[in-house]
């Protein structure tokens, strides 16, 4: 079980976004291999796992392993910012 900042459980929130298909139907797979003992994954689970991971490795190399600052607006859908 994750926990937040003060220590309690985090709350779980409902996220829509698009996926490779060939990457969502690698997951469904190895979520359904893995579902029982030991490992009991989940796609949730899963992509929770994956996405943290990824957020580790991100505030390594571009922030200096530190957090990054909450955002003061939300995402807007659409083409990626240019750099």
């Amino acid at each position: 079980m994750r926990l937040n900042h003060a220590g309690e459980p985090a709350p779980r929130v409902r996220a829509t976004l698009y996926l490779s298909a060939d990457v969502l139907d690698e997951a469904r797979n190895a979520a359904v291999f893995l579902a029982g003992y030991p490992a009991r994954l989940t796609l949730a689970k899963l992509a929770d796992n994956a996405l943290r991971h990824e957020l580790d490795a991100l505030k390594q190399r571009y922030n200096g392993g530190r957090d990054f600052p909450d955002r003061s607006e939300d995402l807007r859908g659409g083409r990626p910012i240019a750099a």
